[in-house]
């Protein structure tokens, strides 16, 4: 396995260029023995991608990917919206839970979310059912991957910025282990993909995480 090479430093800048394809994406999911949805129009697969070069360092960057999978007309749809997958800085550093901070663990939730209120302000996707998360509360500036914790936590999949046209570059306090879109455009274009699944598969969405360095890069 290779990983893919972010630029500076770990910052992510996609430029109107996805960094991987729907196959890597599906090759990489099934490679867990998670299921990848291939069946019929707008069969979603929302799929994290967290940044493995920046390892288990607090960044409080959106340096991470949002992949989304889907058919229409029998074509495949696939887009990346750049997010964090890891909570900012200020919740790592004033912790609200007294096991630790949330850093959601890698692995495939089934129907974990749907479409409702975040904080009651805006549509977004919330957490249903339970996920594992890890917890860490030592303050020093790296993710600690050892203690897990499973349950209804919030961990919830959202924007930062409200203003359209914007995109917010320091996580903060946008994330306590939530999973964050950084560009109001993104997010926009997310949500209408999101209520269009809806329609047809009703209101449950699966999200799977995955590391970068489960990609395989092709030449």
């Amino acid at each position: 396995m290779l990983i893919r090479n972010y630029p500076l430093k770990g910052e992510l800048y996609l430029n109107g260029k996805t960094m991987y394809t729907k196959e890597q994406i599906k090759e990489a999911v099934e490679s867990k023995d998670y299921k990848f949805f291939e069946e019929a129009d707008w069969n979603i697969n929302i799929v994290g991608v967290r940044n493995s070069e920046t390892a288990n360092k607090v960044t409080n960057k959106f340096d991470d990917l949002i992949t989304v999978s889907y058919k229409i007309n029998g074509k495949w749809q696939y887009h990346e919206f750049a997010c964090t997958t890891d909570p900012g800085t200020h919740w790592v550093e004033n912790v609200m839970n007294d096991k630790g901070v949330a850093i959601l663990k890698p692995g495939q939730y089934r129907g974990s979310h749907k479409i409702r209120k975040h904080q009651n302000r805006y549509e977004a996707l919330g957490q249903q059912k339970p996920v594992t998360v890890y917890r860490d509360n030592n303050k020093d500036g790296k993710y600690d991957f050892v203690r897990t914790d499973t349950g209804l936590f919030g961990i919830n999949i959202h924007r930062a910025t409200k203003y359209a046209g914007k995109k917010s570059t320091q996580v903060n306090k946008w994330s306590a282990g939530c999973q964050v879109i950084a560009s109001n455009d993104d997010w926009t274009k997310f949500m209408k993909i999101m209520r269009q699944a809806q329609k047809i598969w009703r209101n449950s969405f699966t999200y799977t995480l995955i590391e970068s360095e489960d990609i395989k890069q092709h030449a």
